[in-house]
């Protein structure tokens, strides 16, 4: 059976936002995610451009992620760590000069989170240019923050007709009525990647092993091969 191997929404570096607040931690949510088969981690903390410093962000980034990468350099239990953010939406999003630097590590890829349903119409707009204007694609996070069990708001119907990634989070595949709507959207081709958006070990853990199996039992092992497609297609 395929394996899902990158989970692409993760909340590991400590000290940085309302994830991990310590190595110690960073490394149980590290550890889990190796023994689920996660072979990459791509560490997305928040960014929020109304309240955060851009610079002052890669430098709490930078510095988190170097004491954690020295912690684990001789660790053979743990994921290759990939730098990344998760940027809430704002106007002029696609005129930001600092981009280039939020990206997923050596991709063209960022990942974006979209105000509360519906999407303003200027939003839309601005996502529906963004590749050609930026060169960046930018990955819609956690799609099933923005719906609810019974109602889409046919956002996965407008992203689908944009250039855009849908990544949802794993916990939507585990608890009824969202797991029929995420098998549903899934099936339909609506969502290309899935990530566990972990923060914690209690409350908000890596779950990427546990949506797989709900996966293949409901859907089948070619829809997990469906998305390794597309973390082959950004991560190679």
């Amino acid at each position: 059976m395929n394996r899902l191997s990158v989970d692409f929404h993760t909340h590991v570096l400590h000290g940085i936002d309302d994830g991990s607040r310590s190595i110690s931690e960073s490394l149980k949510l590290l550890k889990a995610e190796y023994r689920m088969g996660v072979r990459k981690v791509v560490a997305t903390p928040h960014f929020y451009a109304d309240i955060d410093s851009a610079d002052v962000f890669l430098k709490r980034r930078a510095q988190s992620l170097k004491e954690l990468r020295e912690v684990t350099a001789d660790m053979q239990d743990v994921p290759e760590i990939i730098t990344g953010a998760e940027i809430l939406y704002f106007n002029g999003i696609d005129k930001w000069d600092i981009l280039p630097e939020l990206v997923i590590e050596n991709t063209k890829y960022i990942l974006i989170e979209m105000p509360c349903t519906p999407f303003p119409r200027k939003s839309v707009e601005t996502l529906s240019n963004f590749k050609k204007k930026t060169g960046f694609t930018p990955i819609i996070a956690h799609l099933d923050r923005y719906i609810s069990a019974f109602r889409t708001y046919n956002l996965p119907e407008v992203l689908s007709e944009l250039d855009v990634l849908v990544q949802m989070n794993a916990s939507a595949f585990l608890k009824f009525p969202n797991s029929s709507q995420a098998l549903k959207l899934l099936k339909n081709g609506k969502i290309q990647l899935l990530g566990s958006d972990c923060h914690n070990t209690s409350t908000r853990v890596p779950n990427l092993l546990e949506a797989e199996k709900v996966i293949v039992n409901k859907l089948g092992n070619q829809y997990i091969s469906r998305l390794i497609e597309f973390e082959n297609l950004i991560l190679g």
